[in-house]
């Protein structure tokens, strides 16, 4: 970025920036402690409470950790998904300043076997929507998503361009999900999904099987699978305190 574009950007994007800049180019590492919100205030000439922003918003999505008492670090270099909410891969990704891209591998229509009608509550053999996708940050493959979808409630699923906006975005859009359901486990990857995922050695990934409901019926069954050492699990809980 420009001398010129950094100094036009709010004081807490600018450190941001400063701190990204810094990751991307090695300078910190994994673990690596960065600089403290007083530290941060007196190299950019702002208040503890900017610099504080900054920290906060970079800790918030994944690109820095916090530890009471000991300071801010750079998080292990692992993608994070949460389990408390569905979150559409694409922002994820540009959340940490990383680049989006897909690459569609199926989009078809097929006849259900047993198992993928009984997900979708469909007749078996009748017609359904497959996608196989993965899904890239900065080039290199992150996700391989594999989904079932049932037509009566996305009818135009087959004729999106998915290098635009994810299957996720869209079915939102058409049918908006009010509820969710999945499993999680590790597996070790079939040789085609080793492929599709550039694994040239074998490594356990994550698998993450999830339908998803909108108020008419199951929209989609989904297969998502991504390498052990790119992709983590995570989430944050808030509980009220009892009233007394």
């Amino acid at each position: 970025m420009s001398t010129k574009a950094l100094d036009a950007q709010p004081k807490f994007a600018q450190i941001k920036q400063y701190i990204i800049d810094n990751i991307r180019a090695g300078t910190w590492h994994e673990n690596q402690r960065v600089p403290s919100e007083n530290e941060l205030a007196e190299q950019f000439n702002v208040s503890r409470m900017t610099a504080r922003r900054a920290l906060s918003e970079l800790t918030d999505t994944g690109i820095l950790t916090r530890s009471q008492g000991l300071g801010t670090f750079v998080a292990s270099f692992k993608s994070q998904s949460s389990l408390l909410e569905i979150k559409n891969i694409a922002d994820e990704v540009r959340l940490r300043n990383g680049h989006y891209s897909c690459t569609v591998l199926s989009l078809e229509s097929m006849a259900a076997v047993a198992p993928i009608a009984i997900a979708l509550g469909v007749e078996v053999d009748s017609q359904v929507y497959r996608s196989v996708l993965i899904h890239n940050e900065n080039d290199t493959p992150l996700q391989v998503e594999e989904r079932f979808v049932n037509p009566t409630l996305a009818g135009d699923y087959l004729q999106q361009d998915f290098a635009d906006f994810t299957p996720h975005e869209y079915l939102s859009h058409v049918a908006p999900l009010t509820e969710a359901r999945h499993t999680v486990e590790a597996i070790m990857p079939s040789n085609e999904v080793c492929q599709w995922l550039g694994l040239f050695n074998e490594e356990p990934c994550l698998q993450v099987i999830r339908r998803t409901w909108s108020a008419e019926g199951i929209v989609s069954f989904a297969r998502l699978i991504s390498p052990g050492s790119k992709y983590r699990l995570g989430g944050h809980l808030t509980f009220k305190k009892k009233q007394p």
